[in-house]
């Protein structure tokens, strides 16, 4: 099978796939005669099993590890739960440091956050870790190159096409023959459907943030 077919199969993006293939947890063979990876249902069965294994957010250290055999599947999972258990703990510090500002009543602007910030800071030295959203405040801005690029791409492929029906209007007389002509339009349009195409799957992937959830461990 090609990438593309395993993406649809098992539902894991293409760029989750090399990164799992970087990070040796997956080995397709290759092709003798043309170099490409080739994939089976070792392949597909091997993603399924990291698939799930990360959807339970088992970090690749654990699954690598499995895969090696030094841990079995229950070993695997009770190191899991150690972590789980770790996490459940700090949500309960979350929300019971929440419900001590249910009652405050000063506004936004009137709140003393370094006091609150100081009272954190001594809950993490003690064990807690909070949830940190800074890092995906700046998500957003990875849109935009993307967008950027594909603007630019579309303005330009827009402009040659422009240019083309320009210059038969012009001179219909020395302008290369129809055929010729709908094939100088053909490329262009075709490059921005490409262009078009790889922008929606690159905001999927953004969104997803399936690649990012998978560097984070």
């Amino acid at each position: 099978m090609k990438i593309n077919e395993v993406e649809a199969l098992v539902g894991i993006t293409r760029k989750n796939i090399r990164f799992y293939e970087a990070e040796g947890l997956l080995s397709p063979r290759r092709n003798s005669q043309n170099g490409y990876r080739d994939y089976g249902e070792t392949e597909v069965e091997v993603l399924r099993r990291i698939k799930l294994l990360r959807k339970l957010g088992v970090p690749l250290e654990e699954i690598r590890q499995m895969q090696h055999g030094a841990y079995t599947m229950g070993d695997g999972m009770r190191r899991h739960l150690v972590s789980l258990e770790r996490e459940r703990q700090n949500l309960e510090a979350a929300i019971r440091f929440c419900g001590t500002l249910t009652d405050r009543r000063e506004r936004l602007e009137d709140l003393d956050a370094q006091s609150l910030l100081d009272r954190m800071a001594q809950m993490e030295q003690e064990g807690t870790t909070f949830m940190n959203k800074q890092k995906q405040d700046t998500k957003r801005r990875r849109f935009v190159a993307p967008i950027v690029v594909t603007i630019v791409m579309t303005a330009l492929m827009a402009g040659l096409i422009w240019l083309f029906l320009w210059a038969f209007q012009v001179d219909p007389a020395g302008a290369p023959p129809l055929p010729v002509l709908a094939l100088f339009v053909a490329i262009p349009a075709a490059v921005v459907v490409g262009v078009v195409i790889a922008l929606v799957q690159r905001v999927r992937e953004i969104e997803r943030g399936e690649e990012d959830d998978a560097r984070n461990y």
